[in-house]
């Protein structure tokens, strides 16, 4: 670095970088030394600091140089790295830091960010509460390009305040949402779980501009101007992210990227099985009721569910398939404004145990049948009735199915109020 005895920034730039950082001042002050940093960074830049390039083998990467490279976005320094999609540019999540990208990348203080993370688990630090959806979605798109937009309920984000420093919070959290992003990238992976701070990482571009997709296009643009550059060669998609908010009744992308929307409508889709003997009976009811009172709390009709991207079914460990409901199984239903007259008996195969997210089952012996046709599947499956099994009404009494009618409506609104939607 060539030393400055006597620079100063010109008065336009100065007077730029200080109304850039007085933008955040009404929510987090910045503290002089933060001023001062933010300027010394353009004292950097017209001194042509030098960017160190370190050139990476995806499939044995040296964790030395990526610790190091951990390390200057923990002090604030900026490091480009490369991802599945294009190249970022790492940043903690802290005020002075951003003021350095925002001015490299000519890019308006109220932008939002996106948090970067490691590992799919992480997002569980930022989240309290995931929905059935969000939490599908980041099991089936995780790692890969696709930016989640999390909305956060009054309750979550007071508990987030109390988790994070408020400077963080404040940048992270935007209009009750956070924005956030796991890249399928070893490197990018690598380097996002050994940052200690949190850490945000825009595209390698100047606002407006093509991302960069590799590591020549970063140097040509950013040479002198960031610490760090990791090479790990090309993009595999080379282009950006697709970015889509997700809520309890909808997906609704916000940028175009690797994913279509059918595509994440189809990995967000929660499936929900219901699983008696002869799935003419009680599985039946049991699905039928559920139904009523999953539209009620998604505030919809029955017949937009799996539109909501929510699937229904049910199925019985007999073999029994294509018989309709009983009767008297019918009438119960009824009784309780459910209609069940469509329904088709079906057995329970190993790919509905496969797909299902929640499985709820009737007696301790369907509990049994599944866990040992796929073991897999015990954490997603239980008794609907929690510790008490659901008689089979089959060739009793009608006043013994209503009876019956009357458990597995109980069981199921109390199953449908703990769901997180």
């Amino acid at each position: 670095m060539r030393r400055h005895i006597f620079h100063l920034p010109d008065l336009t730039l100065h007077d730029k970088l200080i109304n850039t950082l007085s933008t955040n001042e009404s929510k987090y002050p910045l503290s002089y030394l933060a001023i001062l940093d933010y300027l010394m960074y353009d004292v950097l830049l017209s001194g042509s600091m030098e960017t160190k390039v370190v050139k990476l083998d995806p499939t044995k990467i040296d964790s030395v140089k990526i610790r190091e490279a951990a390390e200057i976005i923990d002090s604030g320094g900026l490091v480009a790295f490369p991802t599945e999609t294009v190249y970022g540019i790492a940043c903690r999540a802290e005020t002075a830091s951003l003021a350095k990208l925002d001015y490299l990348k000519s890019r308006g203080a109220d932008k939002h960010y996106t948090l970067h993370i490691g590992h799919k688990k992480f997002a569980k630090k930022y989240l309290p509460t995931i929905g059935l959806k969000a939490q599908k979605l980041i099991s089936k798109a995780w790692p890969g390009p696709l930016t989640i937009i999390f909305e956060l309920n009054e309750q979550d984000l007071k508990q987030q305040l109390t988790q994070l420093k408020r400077e963080a919070f404040e940048i992270l959290y935007k209009d009750n949402a956070i924005g956030i992003r796991c890249p399928d990238n070893p490197i990018a992976s690598m380097l996002l779980q050994k940052a200690k701070s949190p850490v945000v990482a825009p595209s390698a571009n100047i606002t407006g501009k093509t991302p960069s997709i590799n590591a020549e296009q970063v140097i040509a643009r950013f040479s002198g101007k960031i610490n760090l550059l990791l090479d790990g060669g090309p993009c595999k998609y080379k282009k950006s992210s697709t970015i889509v908010k997700i809520s309890k009744n909808r997906l609704k992308i916000l940028r175009p990227g690797a994913y279509l929307q059918s595509k994440l409508e189809e990995l967000s889709m929660v499936n929900f099985l219901f699983v008696c003997t002869g799935n003419t009976c009680r599985s039946p009811m049991a699905l039928g009721i559920f139904r009523k009172y999953l539209a009620k709390k998604l505030k919809c009709k029955v017949d937009e569910l799996k539109k909501m991207g929510y699937k229904t079914e049910s199925a019985g460990t007999m073999g029994i398939k294509d018989s309709p409901a009983s009767v008297e199984a019918i009438k119960s239903c009824s009784a309780r404004g459910v209609n069940i007259k469509a329904h088709k008996s079906q057995d329970l195969s190993q790919q509905l145990i496969e797909e299902s997210d929640l499985i709820y089952v009737m007696g301790k012996a369907h509990l049994e049948r599944i866990i040992n046709l796929n073991p897999a599947s015990a954490k997603k499956c239980m008794l609907l009735a929690e510790n008490k099994e659901i008689p089979d009404p089959i060739g009793r009494s009608e006043e013994f199915y209503n009876n019956c009618a009357e458990l597995i409506e109980q069981a199921v609104k109390k199953r449908v109020s703990e769901l997180e939607l």
